[in-house]
C-alpha cells in the first residue's frame, strides 16, 4: 500500500524542464497524439482537468515502459474529483464577479475620461493576487489526484499546501518559464506550438512525478525491508 506523507518538496526547476524536453523529443509521436486527444477531450463539458490528469498518467506509464495507448486519455476513473474541483472554481468565480457587478451602477454615471475608480482597480489587483496564490498553493493537486490516487478534494488541497510550503516563488518562476517556452511556438508561425504546447504539460508531469516520489513510500515494501533485518 502506497502512503503519502505530505511535506515541503525539494523543487528542481531546471531538472524538470530538461527532462521534459528530452522526453518530449524522444517520444514526440506518442506525446503529440496523446496531447491532441487531451485537447479533444477538453471540449467535453467538465472534462478539461480530467483530460490533463489522464495525460500525466499516460506520460508516467509511457516513461515506465508499460503498454499504453493514446486512447488512455479517455479514462473517466478520476472524473468526480476533477468535477468537484471545477464546481468549486465556478463557485469561486461567481463570488468574485458579484462585487464587480455591484460596482457597475456606480461607474455608469462617471465620466469615461476619468478612467476606472481607484477602488475598482484595487479590487481587481487584489483578486489577481489571491487567484495566483491559490493556484500556486494548489499546484500539486492534479498530481495527488491522478498520480497519487487521492480522491477527496479537501485532502488533496491540504496535502498540496504542505508540499508547496516554502516553494511558492520557485513554483511561480517555473510556471512563468514553462509558459514562456510554450508560447515560443507562436513565434515560429504557430508550427512550433506542435512541440512547445505538449512540452509544457510534460514538464509539469516531471515536476509532479518527482514530487510524488518525495512524499510517498510503499508500506508493504518497507515492511519487507524491516523483516530482512
Amino acid at each position: 500500500m502506497v502512503k503519502i506523507n505530505a511535506k515541503p518538496v525539494n523543487f528542481k526547476l531546471g531538472e524538470y524542464i530538461s527532462n521534459g524536453f528530452d522526453f518530449t523529443k524522444n517520444n514526440f509521436g506518442n506525446v503529440f497524439v496523446a496531447f491532441l486527444l487531451c485537447v479533444l477531450m477538453s471540449i467535453i463539458p467538465f472534462c478539461g482537468f480530467l483530460a490533463v490528469g489522464n495525460f500525466y498518467r499516460y506520460c508516467r506509464d509511457l516513461r515506465a515502459g508499460r503498454q499504453v495507448s493514446p486512447g488512455d486519455i479517455f479514462n473517466f476513473d478520476n472524473f468526480m474529483p476533477y468535477f468537484i474541483m471545477q464546481l468549486i472554481l465556478i463557485g469561486g468565480i461567481m463570488l468574485i464577479y458579484i462585487p464587480m457587478i455591484a460596482m457597475i451602477p456606480l461607474m455608469a454615471d462617471r465620466d469615461p475620461s476619468a478612467g476606472l475608480p481607484v477602488f475598482f482597480i484595487i479590487y481587481i489587483f487584489a483578486i489577481y493576487v489571491v487567484i495566483l496564490i491559490v493556484c500556486l498553493k494548489g499546484f500539486y493537486m492534479p498530481a495527488l489526484i491522478s498520480l497519487g490516487g487521492v480522491t477527496e478534494i479537501k485532502t488533496a488541497w491540504k496535502m498540496s499546501l504542505a508540499m508547496t510550503k516554502g516553494n511558492l516563488l520557485t513554483i511561480f518562476l517555473y510556471a512563468l518559464v514553462v509558459g514562456i517556452l510554450a508560447q515560443l511556438g507562436i513565434i515560429a508561425c504557430f508550427i512550433g506550438l506542435i512541440f512547445t504546447m505538449p512540452l509544457m504539460y510534460v514538464c509539469h508531469y516531471f515536476a509532479y512525478e518527482d514530487a510524488m516520489k518525495q512524499v510517498t513510500y510503499d508500506e508493504i515494501q518497507e515492511i519487507g525491508i524491516k523483516n530482512e533485518f
